[in-house]
């Protein structure tokens, strides 16, 4: 039996109902409907106070319809896939898209339909199923994270890991006849250190994520993860919080890549731009900063947190350039933007699970290579910061407004690396500080932590970015 037949079987349907399913959502009039199923298990494994003291599994099953009547969308989910209640679901998305055809714009269509059975090389071939594993065979790998921590730094007080690891079967169809399946497998590890010295307390995490197996849960990982806490942790206790003000900043390669994607990668998705209400509305195909910058939304990075062998709409995953040599060349698509900008859906259409419908989501986003060094970048600077651990932030989509917390780097006086730095946040907008990158250097980095996307609802994504320099942002640190 094929992938997708196994698939069919699990969620009890085959292809007479699914063309069935269809038919009733679009029997009101609809341009093309959708299928999506999907069975979710999640397991978690945590330590606290040197004992691995907690576990939970969360199962999550059901199926969603989607139907399209121009640019209006009825959606409606069920959590039991008997036909009867997956009937209704479709009958009640068709009644809310047909609810008001007075708003009806152009029909979706696409150039290039797909048609018949997806098939594709999986971006992450699972060697060791998580469904395989036992509890007792995660556990080693948590207590052996406890003790390098505390054998690292006599100053560790506490030492908090967690092991999260899920598995999901997706099926997908379409009124165009598309039918595809997946299993989507997710891993993570994180790790928070808390050190104590002289009635100071700092803490660091430091997580890794991937879409695979067991197999990629081992001591290497282990160790790597044990050392970057550590060193994150310490080299707290000499860092300050520096002078405020507008100064240049360079961004360390790796995790800055959430200011890529956050100031500017939300306001290249297509739904904001087809509202009008993204500041690069009016900026395709126009020159947007430096021609030795180039954006890319990458969905086929190998065992990627933000790889999908195919979206939610059963678009094959792409590389996406969004920016090529300083141009605006794409917007992140789904079908519905696709539609309306006539052009290609890009493989962007995401959603947190049956209960939602898809929207343009990112996957994994970076800055492309440039042609400095990273000292090159850092020796060019007089008086400026180093910033190479961020955190949180807040973006305004519209006007591109940013801020970010950042937990750690580096004073940068004459060219050198000097006073370690904390707990700062930069201010600035997302399109200025794009076009006022004036260096790029050779080393971009995806950072494989667990970075998750919230835009109305949840999506695993990751970012990267090589070393930059941003001639001036604001620096929030002491009056």
């Amino acid at each position: 039996m094929t992938e997708t037949g196994k698939m069919m079987t699990l969620f009890g349907v085959s292809r007479e109902d699914l063309q069935l399913l269809v038919k009733t959502a679009l029997s009101d009039g609809g341009d093309f409907a959708d299928l999506y199923f999907e069975h979710s298990i999640a397991n978690e494994l945590s330590l606290r106070d040197s004992e691995v003291n907690s576990t939970g599994t969360h199962v999550d099953y059901g199926m969603g319809v989607r139907v399209l009547f121009g640019d209006q969308t009825g959606y409606a989910y069920t959590e039991v896939t008997t036909l009867d209640q997956m009937l209704k679901a479709a009958k009640v998305a068709s009644k809310i898209a047909l609810h008001s055809k007075e708003n009806r714009t152009e029909p979706v269509t696409l150039n290039g339909k797909l048609n018949g059975n997806l098939t594709l090389n999986s971006l992450y071939k699972i060697k060791i199923p998580w469904e395989e594993t036992e509890i007792s065979q995660k556990i080693p790998y948590l207590k052996e994270l406890n003790v390098l921590i505390f054998s690292a730094d006599e100053r560790v007080s506490k030492v908090m890991a967690r092991i999260s690891d899920s598995n999901s079967s997706v099926l997908y169809y379409n009124s165009e006849g598309v039918l595809a399946s997946d299993i989507r497998p997710m891993f993570s590890l994180v790790a928070t250190c808390i050190m104590e010295s002289n009635g100071r307390v700092e803490n660091g995490s430091s997580s890794r994520s991937f879409r695979a197996g067991f197999e990629f849960l081992n001591s290497d990982l282990i160790r790597e993860i044990a050392g970057e806490v550590v060193k994150k942790t310490s080299f707290l206790f000499n860092a300050v919080r520096p002078n405020g003000g507008e100064m240049p900043v360079v961004m360390g390669s790796g995790s800055s890549g959430i200011l890529l994607h956050e100031a500017i990668g939300h306001a290249f998705e297509a739904d904001f731009n087809r509202l009008g209400t993204s500041i690069f509305a009016d900026k395709l195909g126009k020159k947007i900063c430096s021609e030795e910058i180039s954006v890319v939304d990458d969905g086929t990075i190998p065992f990627n947190r933000g790889a999908i062998n195919f979206d939610d709409e059963g678009i094959p995953s792409q590389k996406t350039y969004m920016v090529t040599n300083g141009v605006l060349t794409s917007y992140l698509h789904d079908r519905i933007s696709a539609s309306y900008y006539k052009t290609t859906p890009t493989g962007n259409g995401r959603r947190e699970s049956f209960r939602y419908m898809p929207l343009p989501r990112m996957r994994a986003t970076y800055m492309e290579d440039g042609k400095s060094t990273e000292s090159e970048i850092i020796s060019s600077v007089k008086r400026g910061i180093y910033a190479d651990n961020f955190s949180n932030g807040q973006v305004q989509i519209g006007a591109g407004d940013f801020t970010f917390f950042v937990k750690s780097g580096y004073m940068i006086e004459n060219g050198n690396l000097t006073t370690p730095i904390k707990d700062i946040n930069i201010i600035g907008n997302g399109p200025e500080a794009l076009a006022d990158i004036i260096a790029v250097a050779n080393n971009s980095r995806v950072d494989n932590s667990t970075w998750t996307c919230g835009k109305e609802q949840y999506c695993a994504v990751s970012c990267g970015m090589p070393s930059v320099l941003v001639k001036k942002l604001t620096v929030g640190g002491v009056d």
